[in-house]
């Protein structure tokens, strides 16, 4: 479980199907934008390319790590402490990773392996803040903040924060709500839940900035919680390269911009359909010039939207969707896809 939109994008469901996955959720068939006075006009643009579906993060993490089960993939619960690249007289490569044991029991210290494991190569899947990307010497260093809104760059702290809540979905389109400090993306998960991710600077507070949208706070009004609160963050990571030897950084490991765009699942597959192919060839080094084929489309629309969403020009983004819905649907189009 983790802080996450929960919402899969008409483009993500096929790539899960050729896995053998096919999670349950709640149809998605569109994308509204509103600025949650409701007062004032909203937009929706409903999705040409099929239906998408929101789908609880343990519920997708269940049926993944079934199918991994079914095809007889190992599995080994561990921490990662150290990675290794040793390189034979021949000049062959081959990655190890040592594992620390999670044990159940928090009061009970984690037992260090002796044995490393050892494979050609090693595929670092470990998420926005990766492990694996640190103990590589793939990670990024970046300079320490002035404030908790001002990076270098001018790029903010964004943040995540996650709340479900047991009420009936009153939409099946990906709710945005834009408000002075916060986004909120409503994403129904099922008949009878709902979950709520707010997207925002640092230390935005969830409650305040809810009540700041009159028209979410009375759709929620009176709902129990129906999942404990959870955050993530900050966004905004990079790294130095995402392919070392035999070490092939994959997903929201291999660097972040943004949850703005909801993109993360399909390009996690994308990503690891490349790394593959290069390993399959025996040709590592091309991973990272891949990568940045894949990902630049969107790499340059999340940060124009996150320096869109961070600036004074905000208040703009819903009166600019509903004036021009043509162009508002083509970036629908571009992320649904």
């Amino acid at each position: 479980d983790k802080a996450c939109g929960e919402g899969l994008m008409p483009g993500a469901l096929p790539l899960l199907r050729r896995i053998g996955v096919d999670p349950p959720g709640h149809p998605l068939r569109g994308v509204t934008y509103s600025d949650g006075t409701g007062d004032s006009p909203r937009v929706t643009h409903r999705f040409t390319t099929g239906e998408g579906r929101g789908v609880r993060r343990t519920t997708l993490h269940r049926a993944l790590a079934d199918r991994a089960k079914e095809l007889g993939v190992a599995t080994i619960s561990g921490r990662a402490v150290a990675v290794r690249i040793n390189t034979s007289l021949d000049g062959t490569t081959t990655a190890a990773v040592q594992v620390e044991s999670v044990s159940r029991d928090p009061s009970t210290p984690g037992e260090l392996h002796g044995e490393w494991i050892t494979a050609h190569y090693l595929l670092a899947c470990d998420g926005l803040h990766s492990t694996i990307a640190r103990l590589a010497g793939l990670r990024a260093t970046a300079a320490p903040a002035r404030s908790a809104t001002h990076r270098p760059h001018h790029t903010p702290r964004r943040f995540g924060v996650r709340q479900h809540y047991a009420v009936a979905p009153w939409s099946d389109n990906i709710e945005v709500y834009y408000g002075p400090s916060a986004e909120f993306y409503i994403t129904p998960v099922s008949d009878g839940e709902v979950g709520v991710a707010m997207l925002a600077a640092q230390g935005t507070d969830f409650d305040k900035a809810l009540q700041a949208l009159p028209e979410l706070a009375r759709r929620l009004e009176g709902a129990a919680p129906a999942s404990s609160r959870r955050g993530a963050g900050p966004f905004g990571q990079t790294t130095l390269a995402r392919q070392r030897g035999p070490v092939l950084l994959v997903g929201d490991a291999s660097g972040y911009v943004d949850a703005i765009t909801g993109e993360g699942l399909r390009l996690g597959i994308a990503q690891a359909a490349i790394a593959v192919r290069c390993i399959a060839t025996n040709q590592p080094e091309r991973y990272n010039r891949a990568w940045a084929k894949e990902t630049r489309q969107f790499r340059l629309l999340t940060s124009g939207l996150v320096i869109f969403a961070t600036s004074p020009a905000r208040r703009l983004i819903v009166p600019l969707a509903v004036r021009l819905p043509r162009l508002f649907g083509l970036v629908v189009e571009r992320l649904a896809r």
